[in-house]
């Protein structure tokens, strides 16, 4: 097993719905000292996984820290092709003339065999998914077909339906460097303002970063290999065709964006508001001076806050008006 992030880090292996395959899943159980409010599932993005992401300390404090102190059970996996569960076969072969590999529906099945091991392990009915970016449509689309499951459901950075784009083709898999994501992560800043991302942060995120593929520092420039699936997914749902049906979602959900965030504007999160029309509870939060990896940046607790305050419920009448 990987080395542990945390000493009361637990880590498990479950076998994928992809016969042969295992998905790695991580999990740190709620304080002891706090009354617990429920198991969360953290769902990843696009280009690196759960040890990035909400299990990743800044300053010797992470996301799901924050999490487990507010009484959560918190959970995360990696999709195949990331960090510790089992690469695609197809990640070892050349990546053109390939499907792309990790597509919404394909990963919304991985998803499921996490969410549904992590319920038998807590012998609880459902759980709360947060996802971010390109997996906000694996959660909605699992939301949408298991909502047994499904307790509550934020979603940050959401990718939303668009008219008029075209969808590019992808290769199977392809590669990213740490110049490929600095200047990803800190082009939304608008010239004139003061940086978000932090470089002393970032140094240190991106030596985990190139540790998260054994091979990344054999190639130049080192560069991590990823699979392709969910930008083809983005770029399909910016040419009119997301991968799920908000509608068909009955979860409470909420919509958390950053103020310049590229990747989820105003329209997006309005559109995307109006089209969960079963959540019985909505919610559309932007967070001032953060981008579309708000979870990485200097007001990553704004973030923190508001999803602790929608998982924790509380805005529901207890009982008929």
């Amino acid at each position: 097993m990987p080395t542990l992030l945390d000493p009361r880090e637990m880590q498990f292996r479950i076998p994928s719905h992809h016969a042969g395959l295992s998905l790695f899943l991580r999990y740190l159980p709620a304080n002891d000292d706090v009354q617990a409010r429920g198991v969360v599932l953290y769902v990843h993005g696009a280009t690196f996984p759960s040890a990035l992401s909400i299990a990743h300390r800044f300053d010797g404090r992470s996301w799901r820290d924050e999490l487990c102190a507010a009484g959560f059970h918190v959970w995360a996996f990696d999709f195949h092709g990331y960090g510790e569960s089992d690469p695609y076969p197809g990640m070892s072969e050349p990546p053109t003339g390939k499907e792309p590999l990790c597509s919404a529906e394909d990963a919304s099945w991985q998803l499921e065999q996490a969410a549904r091991f992590i319920c038998q392990h807590h012998s609880a009915p459902r759980l709360s998914l947060v996802a971010h970016s390109w997996a906000t449509m694996v959660a909605g689309r699992f939301a949408a077909r298991s909502p047994d499951l499904v307790d509550r459901l934020v979603l940050f950075g959401a990718i939303a339906r668009r008219s008029g784009g075209h969808a590019a083709a992808f290769p199977a898999w392809r590669l990213v460097s740490l110049q490929d994501q600095w200047q990803r992560f800190t082009s939304e800043v608008p010239a004139g303002e003061a940086p978000v991302l932090s470089r002393r942060h970032f140094a240190e995120w991106g030596e985990r970063y190139l540790d998260s593929d054994p091979a990344s520092r054999t190639r130049t420039p080192a560069s991590v290999k990823t699979p392709s699936g969910p930008w083809f997914d983005i770029g399909r749902a910016w040419a009119g065709d997301l991968a799920y049906e908000p509608e068909r979602v009955t979860a409470p959900v909420a919509i958390i964006r950053g103020e310049w965030d590229g990747m989820c504007h105003d329209d997006d999160a309005q559109w995307l508001f109006s089209a969960f029309a079963s959540a019985p509870i909505k919610r559309d939060v932007k967070i001032s001076r953060a981008t579309h990896l708000m979870h990485l940046e200097s007001n990553r607790y704004a973030l923190y806050r508001e999803t602790q305050a929608f998982l924790a419920g509380g805005d529901e009448p207890a009982g008929d008006e």
